[in-house]
Parts: C-alpha cells; sequence; structure tokens
C-alpha cells in the first residue's frame, strides 16, 4: 500500500505522520463518487511515483468533522501541503500524468518560495487558514 486511508482508529497515527517533514498529497474523495472510486488506483499510481511524499485519502463524508468546513466543489479534489503551508488545493482532472507534474511542480519549490507562494493571492492565502491538514486534524 503506498497511500494511507484516513480511519476513525488511525487519527493519532495520519496526524504523527503529517508532523514530518515531507511534502502531503490528500485526496478528497467521497465514496458514493464513481469518479472517486476509479481515480483510487490512480493516486495509488501517483503515490508509488512519490515514495518520498505521504500521501492520505480521505472519505470527506466519514470524516466531514476533519474536513467539513473545507470548500470541495467536485471529485477528485487534491491538497498538497509541507510543513505549515498549504500549495495546492483544487479539483483535478482525474489523469496520473497531471497529478504528477502538479506534484513534481509543487516538490520543486525551496522553502523560501513555498511560503511566498501561499501568500501571493488571496485564495492561496485562504488555503493557509482552512485548509491545513494539520491544523484539521489537531481540532479533533
Amino acid at each position: 500500500m503506498h497511500s494511507t486511508t484516513l480511519q476513525t482508529d488511525n487519527r493519532a497515527e495520519v496526524a504523527a505522520a503529517l508532523a514530518q517533514d515531507r511534502w502531503i498529497v490528500a485526496c478528497l474523495c467521497a465514496a458514493w463518487c464513481g469518479t472517486c472510486a476509479s481515480y483510487r488506483a490512480t493516486f495509488e499510481e501517483l503515490a508509488a511515483r512519490h515514495p518520498d511524499k505521504y500521501f492520505l485519502w480521505v472519505d470527506i463524508e466519514d470524516h466531514a468533522d476533519v474536513v467539513g468546513d473545507l470548500d470541495v466543489e467536485n471529485f477528485p479534489t487534491l491538497l498538497i501541503q509541507r510543513h505549515e503551508h498549504v500549495a495546492f488545493f483544487g479539483t483535478m482532472l482525474p489523469d496520473a500524468n497531471v497529478a504528477h507534474r502538479l506534484v513534481l511542480a509543487q516538490a520543486a519549490m525551496s522553502d523560501e518560495e513555498l511560503a511566498a507562494f501561499a501568500e501571493s493571492t488571496e485564495e492561496r492565502r485562504e488555503w493557509q487558514e482552512n485548509c491545513n491538514l494539520r491544523t484539521l486534524l489537531k481540532a479533533d
């Protein structure tokens, strides 16, 4: 298994993994969504291509207490974060190569570039306040 699925009984383990110094790539989906079901294999493929990053699958309905306030407009939605900086939050085409290029582009940023990027637009500033997975899991 290359990614972790957020479960009720592994939240402390996931929070500990998120506290590490690595990129986090989370997919926010729903069990009833057919696109999400088919995207799961693509997400696993993406995780296999990036073994240095932490991949997390989150069912937004099973874990509405964690992600319920996030504005998930469509599926799949990816959230990419390093340390306390959210680098990307949005709907992703269900295509492994598009996601791979997105992950590479985010990971190519230095900590300084990421910090500046995170504050560069109103939307990205909102991501920092509302989409930080570390903060959302601690609020548990």
